[in-house]
């Protein structure tokens, strides 16, 4: 299974990067995925729909907040941390703190995957 592409960390751009974070549902999965550990997208629930949440981890990817690893027929997802931090030190820290303090981010949470 073809992998999908992740921008080189010369590619991210901090607009691209604000951009992106600028949705609830979008913050939600960064505040979840905060914590460093790497999800499948099965285990991911959010007031969205399947097809929705897919987009919104495709824009997440393509802003080059997160990396998207395929195994077989599933996806899973983790911050790429390092690599915001290295390039906009102090920025993703904020904006987490920010996000709680202000209660912008929807709640996403953990699942069991029933499909």
């Amino acid at each position: 299974m073809k992998q999908p592409r992740h921008p080189e960390p010369a590619e991210i751009t901090l607009t691209r990067v604000l951009s992106a974070l600028g949705d609830p549902v979008r913050l939600g999965v960064v505040t979840l995925l905060a914590d460093g550990g790497e999800r499948g997208w099965g285990e991911l629930r959010a007031p969205v729909a399947k097809s929705t949440l897919s987009h919104h981890l495709k824009v997440l990817r393509d802003a080059g907040i997160t990396w998207t690893r395929q195994e077989g027929t599933r996806c899973y997802v983790r911050l790429r941390r390092d690599d915001l931090d290295r390039l906009f030190p102090g920025v993703l820290g904020a904006l987490l703190e920010a996000a709680a303090t202000a209660g912008d981010a929807v709640a996403v949470t953990l699942g069991i995957d029933t499909a």
